[in-house]
């Protein structure tokens, strides 16, 4: 949330407002060779969504408990919820714009608006059909895997109106097992070392990658093409993973930045949050595809951040011109 002009934070709002909407406008994304995805059909489109708000108006209700320009955090709710009725869009990044600009428009008091929303996903169920077995349009199974989310800071403008001051889209929660073609070795051992070597282990991550357009309008607006799905940048991660042995996380989520940028050019950042949750060997296998038996590990648990941006992805094309010539 942004400061006040003196330098003050203030911001309050609402958290956990539980959004089912039904029949929302499909979402339609172009093919791409990693992702067999290229529709979301929306007819459940739900969210737990945050929602703070902020303005030099709301100043005298924190230092004199003067109430008269409080919007009450249950009308926020109120406010999100019946709003979301009227909603045209088909993505979670569509919904928070179109929130945030409609409460700055009742409330012309307010500044700021920062909110944040975690898609709750359900799948759909296959029923028989004439030919085989097909995907329903009437009962779903709620997913408790990774899932999209979104955030972003709309704020008024000089002229009145409102523009996105910044934004991130996201997939969270997303947990990848690689059985074997991962490995960790060549790391600084000394006195406080006891972790031994492993050239090839099954790998274990826990996984959460966030971007950023060059345009925001362009995750607004899915029609024109240029909409990044979750769906498929959780696609592009499991395939790099399956593609290539890695001696590190650190590694995979470099050579996963690569493709992302490579196949989303409207990027202009990706990153990262990872944490390592390899098993822990009870029986070692005696070989590649032989039976191994392992357990949860003990913590604490190791875990990496990373940010790439399109600079890099130029840096390595350079490099690597510059071995082919």
């Amino acid at each position: 949330m942004r400061k006040l002009p003196c330098g003050r934070t203030l911001y309050y709002g609402k958290g956990d407002v539980l959004v089912y909407r039904t029949y929302a406008r499909p979402l339609e994304a172009p093919p791409i060779p990693e992702s067999p995805y290229t529709e979301t059909r929306n007819v459940i489109f739900a969210h737990n969504v945050k929602f703070a708000v902020s303005g030099e108006a709301l100043l005298t209700s924190f230092t004199e408990g003067d109430n008269r320009q409080v919007v009450a955090t249950d009308s926020m709710k109120n406010f999100i919820l019946r709003q979301s009725a009227s909603f045209d869009g088909s993505t979670t990044e569509g919904l928070l714009a179109y929130l945030a600009e409609r409460f700055l428009a009742v409330y012309p008091h307010i500044d700021c608006v920062e909110l944040s929303a975690d898609r709750i996903p359900f799948e759909p169920l296959a029923v028989p059909g004439p030919g085989g077995f097909m995907n329903n349009d009437l009962v779903y199974r709620r997913s408790h895997n990774d899932h999209a989310s979104a955030g972003m800071e709309v704020v008024r403008n000089s002229s009145g109106g409102s523009a996105i001051a910044s934004h991130w889209c996201g997939l969270t929660e997303l947990q990848l097992i690689k059985v074997s073609g991962s490995s960790f070795a060549g790391f600084i051992r000394d006195e406080y070392t006891t972790l031994p070597e492993a050239q090839d282990r099954p790998l274990f991550i826990f996984l959460d990658l966030q971007w950023r357009y060059d345009d925001p309008e362009e995750a607004l607006q899915p029609e024109k093409g240029r909409y990044v799905p979750a769906e498929q940048v959780r696609d592009i991660a499991h395939n790099v993973f399956y593609e290539f042995e890695t001696p590190s996380i650190q590694y995979l989520i470099w050579l996963i930045g690569q493709r992302l940028l490579t196949r989303f050019p409207q990027l202009a950042e990706v990153r990262f949050e990872s944490n390592n949750r390899t098993w822990e060997t009870v029986v070692e296998p005696a070989a590649g595809g032989a039976p191994g038996v392992f357990t949860e590990p003990r913590p604490p648990f190791g875990f990496q951040g990373f940010s790439m941006t399109k600079d890099d992805l130029l840096a390595v094309r350079d490099d690597m011109s510059e071995v082919s010539a």
